[in-house]
């Protein structure tokens, strides 16, 4: 039996078989490597530019030049007048009847039972086409305006009440409402009797109070009977949206502006504050204005609110009151110290009379309130550094407390164990350092030998209950010998 090679497809282009190795597919068919090209401009194509027409293969562009739509806006960019027919790229016995260059070519379109159809054509209206309007469907191209034929889609089409669809411009001119502001802007008179084919509607004065209403059941103001279209509510009652308007201006309110009176009516808030409000100094439209709208001088000045600045006046039990003056504290002049209540207006400092608050406010011993200056005048360290630093403080030729051996106080010592370290007087919050083996004064809290002052980053606990800094606490407890001295290799002998 003789051998009979497999059949292979044949390339459309050259008519040779077609092998695995070198096949390119498009359109159902299979070509070669170097078929694959435009049957135009010879470009080598691949699955990404290629288009198949009728076994023949074009790339995109030359496709479109002789098979795509012609005419205005498709040409090489939007906007763009393209005249070219293709005619170049026809063959030379083909002709083609084209008369004006459309996209396509006049067809019959079949038409549906009535009311089944495009309600504008009257067409079979398939689903890759559809546009719906009122449960209608229409073709695409005849979704458009009735009257300017503008093209439309689901969010600006309107449906009029004659089955029609308008753009939203011209279904306002043929059935929207006529009259002063209802133009194309705001100020236009629009009154166009030709487009629904009558007259623009008359404005008419509404007489609210034609139909009266049972006594308390109505408007207040006119006594008409209110229906829920104008309703406005003010204090539980009903008024008709005319009649809601301020006694005596006349300013139109809403539920924001509107202020209620004690004599039932309504007022907006100018007008409210002029009748009802408060009257004198600083009460009118800014701080600092006097308002005396139809007050007199004896009006004014009863009404003005009294102030008695004396505040001993109302003496308090004794240890409760105010420390300075011994009057009554109450919440709204209250300012506290150590636990104690003062007056805002007796809460400075005694010595300066500079009024205070508690960010500058000093307890001294004596119970007292100092600012900050003068309680380290009075309660202070005392000598070099201890002034407006680094200035010696000599207020006096002699000072009002005498130091003896720097000890501050002359007076009684506080209890064993709960006084400064070094000299046995009370500690107090202003002045309190810390250390291992209990309180000290900020004077006092200084180096046992050298008299250095110290902080927490240099200070250095004894065994005998003092404090020293490193060098002293070095030499009085630290270790000797070579390389214990000042400095390394160096031979203390102390």
């Amino acid at each position: 039996m003789p051998f009979k090679p497999a059949d292979n497809p044949k390339c459309p282009k050259c008519g040779k078989s077609v092998y695995a190795a070198e096949e390119r597919v498009a359109g159902g068919l299979k070509w070669h490597k170097m078929c694959f090209k435009c049957g135009l401009c010879q470009k080598l194509l691949d699955s990404t530019n290629c288009t198949e027409h009728e076994g023949e293969l074009f790339c995109k562009m030359c496709h479109a030049r002789k098979f795509g739509p012609k005419g205005y806006g498709f040409g090489g960019g939007a906007g763009c007048l393209s005249m070219d027919a293709g005619e170049h790229l026809k063959a030379d016995g083909q002709t083609t009847v084209r008369m004006n260059g459309a996209c396509m070519e006049p067809r019959m379109i079949a038409k549906a039972p009535p009311g089944q159809g495009c309600p504008r054509c009257g067409g079979y209206v398939y689903a890759a086409e559809q546009m719906l309007a009122r449960g209608r469907g229409y073709h695409m191209r005849c979704f458009n305006c009735l009257i300017c034929h503008k093209q439309l889609d689901s969010i600006i089409h309107c449906d009029g009440p004659d089955k029609e669809i308008y753009c939203r411009v011209c279904y306002g001119k043929k059935f929207g409402p006529k009259g002063y502001g209802y133009g194309k802007g705001a100020g236009v008179l629009q009154s166009d009797p030709y487009a629904n084919g009558e007259q623009a509607p008359r404005t008419t004065v509404i007489d609210t109070a034609a139909i009266q209403a049972p006594p308390g059941k109505g408007c207040p103001r006119c006594g008409g009977v209110v229906y829920a279209a104008e309703q406005v509510l003010a204090k539980g009652r009903e008024w008709h949206r005319k009649c809601f308007k301020c006694r005596d201006c006349t300013k139109t309110l809403d539920s924001i502006l509107a202020c209620d009176g004690p004599d039932g009516e309504v007022y907006c808030k100018t007008c409210y504050g002029k009748k009802w409000g408060p009257h004198g100094y600083g009460f009118a439209c800014g701080s600092g204005f006097l308002q005396t709208d139809g007050l007199s001088e004896d009006e004014i000045s009863a009404n003005r609110p009294f102030y008695n600045p004396d505040t001993t006046s109302i003496k308090a039990p004794k240890g409760q009151g105010c420390p300075r003056c011994g009057g009554m504290v109450f919440a709204a002049e209250q300012q506290l110290a150590k636990g104690t209540m003062w007056h805002k207006k007796c809460f400075n400092c005694a010595e300066c009379h500079r009024p205070l608050d508690s960010m500058l406010a000093c307890d001294g011993p004596d119970k007292e309130i100092h600012c900050r200056a003068c309680y380290a005048k009075l309660f202070g360290p005392r000598g070099f550094g201890y002034g407006h630093a680094p200035t010696l403080v000599s207020t006096d030729s002699e000072p009002a407390i005498t130091y003896m051996e720097q000890m501050p106080f002359t007076g009684q010592k506080a209890a064993k164990g709960k006084g400064c370290q070094r000299c046995g007087f009370p500690v107090y919050a202003a002045e309190q350092m810390n250390s291992k083996n209990g309180l000290w004064h900020k004077r006092c809290f200084a180096c046992a030998d050298c008299h250095r002052s110290l902080d927490s980053t240099n200070l250095n606990d004894g065994p005998n209950g003092e404090i020293y800094c490193r060098g002293c606490y070095g030499r009085n407890f630290g270790p000797k010998g070579v390389g214990f001295g000042l400095g390394a290799g160096t031979l203390t002998m102390a």
